[in-house]
């Protein structure tokens, strides 16, 4: 463990270097935006998300406003994306209770997030840590569990999202916690794709057991 302690940090120290603190793909504003932008980001591409929100936001700019809206009415806003009509209902009932329940401030906390519609731990981990600097996970999408395992970082027994955000947890420093969603992010995307990796050019290629340079 201390060896993997070791390279993580080798690791965290060159994914500072190349992305910096990690910048979030999504566009927002304000945490109840975030919010919305990360639930309607589910199996869908934040560049996509993106082109949705400013039509969304304008329409709907506070909770209330998007609890009083028409099931209809936003999923006609967000019908490009995946599970458009399923994402419709969970904003409005999102909204519904950020309003009559959080006086429509955004939870500070992992448990009160959760309770949120369409929020899950990924998603509360995104908020914590983008809208409140305030990381008590690490958020675990397909990128950030993908490299976990090339990494060697999660072993086998870390076959599901919440077993590998554990295994991270344990090697890495929680104040590390705020940059490795957005930093694995961009890194997957630029260099450990999901099929071809760019191993050749990787920045981490002496530090990953399974980059094939």
């Amino acid at each position: 463990m201390a060896a993997k302690r070791e390279r993580a940090k080798l690791i965290e120290e060159r994914m500072h270097e190349r992305y910096g603190d990690g910048e979030c793909s999504l566009d927002y504003e304000t945490p109840f935006q975030l919010v919305v932008a990360v639930v309607l980001s589910a199996q869908c591409t934040d560049a996509a998300v993106n082109r949705v929100t400013p039509a969304l936001f304008e329409k709907y700019p506070t909770p209330a406003a998007l609890g009083a809206a028409s099931i209809e009415s936003v999923e006609e806003i967000i019908h490009s994306l995946g599970f458009f009509r399923s994402k419709a209902k969970h904003l409005v009932q999102l909204g519904r209770i950020l309003a009559s329940e959080f006086d429509s401030i955004v939870p500070n906390d992992m448990d009160q997030l959760q309770k949120l519609p369409g929020v899950g731990r990924k998603t509360a981990n995104v908020v914590m840590c983008e809208a409140f600097r305030n990381p008590q996970g690490i958020a675990v999408d397909t990128h950030v569990y993908r490299i976990a395992h090339r990494l060697k970082l999660a072993g086998p027994s870390a076959d599901t999202p919440e077993k590998t955000e554990r295994a991270l947890m344990r090697v890495y420093e929680q104040p590390d916690w705020l940059f490795i969603n957005h930093q694995w992010v961009h890194f997957g995307r630029e260099y450990c794709r999901a099929r071809n990796p760019l191993c050749a050019d990787c920045p981490v290629c002496d530090l990953c057991p399974s980059c094939e340079a």
